[in-house]
Order: structure tokens, then sequence, then C-alpha cells
């Protein structure tokens, strides 16, 4: 249970909020790259963090995100042409680089100095993974990128889909630290379903309904261990990472990082980006099947307002739902908790140890960022860009043997 004040540091990301404030000094994903895949193309609409913004690949091929509307007359600068790396405005041709600086004034007077005066806002941009991720704190404190351990992987070697969550975006956070859910959520009534689709790792944690849970502060956030008991008197250890602001990175078909990116307080970007470390990921099973779920404007054909296309039927017979893929059965859940749920109506048990300790993670971490400290976990030394450790799992340990041992890289904090 939460008081409404702690509920609020949670849930409230706007420019002057202690969380919203705390993300902007972290990188986060702010579009797909497929988003603005041509030189001097289109630009494209982004809202992050209550922010109306605009990206562009300029005619160099670096991506630009800046504010929406012109400095001189507010003109949305969606409606601009993307030229010789920069937006000019339609209305009177003001023209903005990727800095936010104005470089031609073409309404103006020789000799005018009004393009020194003002400067639009403009966010620095990496590309990573298939996503452009942005920082959008004070220029000063602006982080190394992550070390990640995906970031030179080839194309064929990751994946990554974006969609739209109608609600407040801890309400998605929480549900994958938690990993009890897996077993009701996402079950199916016969296991031979499952086995004659190889997928072992959905048999393991099918067996044991009620994981225990293990945490441990990280040098990226919290790592959350899950164990489950297996029949031959060993255990299945399943291991979750949250990173810091709003990602968490979990085993699904491959291994994945899922970014929650705050749209508003009541809307959030899904990004779920999968990669292999050792080989190309078959094309039959890139996306999980998401990517069939999503349509172009990244809203699921599965939703709230139409009940997520359950199949009450199926419900009864083979699925413990209704619902089709996880994608939407995690909609599902999170949705329908209402777009900001009231966590003082919760009562919490043991299934919700790990979803706690993140929650109180972050409550202290934006409770010290508010009263002054700086934010845990930012890289401002590249020396110290080490993210090897930072990574999800599972595994079988049998009896006499500990996950620590069986996956050393990851026993690191």
């Amino acid at each position: 249970m939460l008081s409404q004040a702690d509920n609020q540091l949670l849930t409230q990301t706007n420019k002057g909020a202690p969380y919203g404030d705390l993300i902007r000094r972290y990188w986060i994903p702010a579009l797909l790259s497929s988003e603005v895949p041509e030189k001097d193309g289109a630009p494209v609409r982004v809202k992050l963090l209550g922010e109306d913004l605009v990206a562009f690949r300029a005619s160099d091929g670096r991506v630009g995100l800046v504010e929406e509307f012109c400095l001189h007359r507010s003109t949305s600068l969606f409606f601009a042409r993307n030229e010789e790396c920069g937006l000019r405005c339609v209305y009177h041709g003001w023209k903005f680089d990727l800095d936010g600086r104005v470089v031609d004034t073409p309404a103006e007077p020789p000799g005018s100095t009004i393009k020194d005066k003002v400067r639009l806002i403009a966010y620095p941009t990496v590309e990573a993974g298939g996503m452009v991720f942005a920082y959008m704190g004070p220029a000063e404190k602006k982080p190394a990128f992550p070390a990640y351990l995906w970031r030179n992987l080839p194309d064929d070697q990751t994946y990554v889909t974006k969609s739209l969550l109608d609600c407040n975006f801890m309400q998605g956070i929480e549900g994958e630290c938690d990993s009890a859910h897996l077993t009701q959520l996402h079950s199916v009534f016969d296991l031979d379903v499952v086995r004659a689709t190889r997928d072992t790792q959905s048999v393991l944690y099918f067996n044991d309904p009620a994981p225990v849970y293990d945490r441990e502060e990280t040098s990226f956030g919290m790592r959350l261990i899950a164990t489950r008991k297996t029949q031959d008197g060993g255990s299945y250890v399943r291991i979750s990472s949250f990173e810091m602001p709003l990602a968490v990175w979990i085993l699904a078909l491959r291994k994945e990082a899922h970014f929650y990116v705050p749209i508003n307080d009541r809307q959030c970007w899904r990004f779920d980006f999968g990669y292999d470390l050792e080989k190309a990921v078959p094309e039959q099973f890139r996306y999980g099947g998401r990517d069939k779920h999503i349509g172009p404007d990244f809203r699921r054909h599965a939703r709230l307002d139409n009940d997520y296309l359950i199949d009450r039927k199926r419900q009864k017979d083979g699925n413990f739902t209704g619902v089709e893929n996880f994608l939407n059965q995690d909609a599902l859940a999170s949705e329908s908790q209402g777009p900001i749920v009231d966590r003082s109506r919760e009562h919490l048990g043991q299934s919700d140890a790990g979803l706690v300790a993140v929650r109180r993670y972050i409550l202290n971490a934006v409770k010290s960022f508010r009263d002054g400290a700086e934010p845990a976990h930012v890289l401002t030394d590249p020396s110290q860009n080490d993210f090897g450790h930072l990574d999800t799992d599972a595994v079988v340990v049998p009896p006499g043997k500990t996950w620590r041992e069986m996956l050393p890289h990851m026993a690191r904090v």
C-alpha cells in the first residue's frame, strides 16, 4: 500500500516532477530508427514526458529531436521542410539546426540579430539496436551512453517492437518485476501443447506457481531472482534486471529489454528489444509474434476498448485468459487497472516481493534526487562504462549448486 504522496512521486513525469526530472538524466528510447528512415525525409511527431517534439533524419544521417513549435509564431515543425541538416518552418522560413540554433531568418532584414537571441529546445540522440535514444536533461550533465552487451550486434541478432500502452508507465514496469504472474496470466491448460513447442522454460515455471524471491542492488539498478522448485530437488532460477530509470531485462523467447517510456502520466510507449549474443535470430522466432498484433500507428489491435478481443470459449478450453499473445495479456493486466492505479487499494502478498522491492528502490532514488542527491547509476565516468553484468537469464540449478556458479558474469553487483 502506498500513500497518495508516494503514488504521485512514482507516476508524475512532467518537467518539475521529481521522477520526471530524474528520468531526464538518463538516455531513454524516443522512437524507432525505422520511423525516420530517410535522410531529409518527413519529420515525425514524438511525445515524451509530456513534451511535444519532432524527430527528423538530417542530410548527414544524424537524427534530430527538437521541440515541435517554431520560435517565431509557433507553427508546428511537423510540417517543416527537412533540408541541409535542419528544419525550415513553412510559415516564414525560419530554419533550425539539430542543436536548435536558428541558422536562417529570410523574412528579417539584413543585419537582424534576432536569430542569435533565441534557441529551440533540442535533445542529443544516439542510435542503438534499431532505437533512437534521447537525453533530455541539462546539457552539462549529459552522461555517457551505456555500453550494453548488445550495442554492436549485427541487425539479424536483434529485433525491436514499439507499442502504445494506455496507462501510467509504472504499471508496465511493475508487471515486468512480477515473475509469479507467468504461471497464471500466460498459462495454457495443456502442458503437452507447451512441450510440443519445445518451450521448456514455460514447463519449468508452470511446475511451481509460487516462486521465492531474492533481490540485490547493483551498479545499474536492481537484480531480481525468482526461484522455483524442480521435481528432482533442484531449482529453476529466473533472473530479471531493473535498469534505472525505466527498463526491465527479462527472458522471453530470447533475452529482451523492455523500456516503458512515459508519453504523459496516463500513457507510455513500450519498446521490446530482443537480442541473441551468439547467433542470428531465425525469422520465425523474431518478435514472439508481437509485430502481428501492432498496427502502423503502434496501437495494438487488441485493446481495452474492444476487450482485448477476448475469446471466452478459448478461455474455457485451453488459454487461461482467452486473449492471444503475451503482449496483449500484459496490456490487459496493466491497462485494466486504470490509467493511474490507486495503490492504496492493494493487498500485496509474498508473490509481490519483486515489484515491492523495485518500487521501494525507485521511491528512495526519487526522494534522494528531489532532496539534492545526484542520480544513481548515471555514467559520468566513461571508464566505468561496464554493463557486462546487466543481463537476464534462466537456469536449472542442480542440488548443491548455486545460480552464481552457473552464471558468473551476472554474479557481480
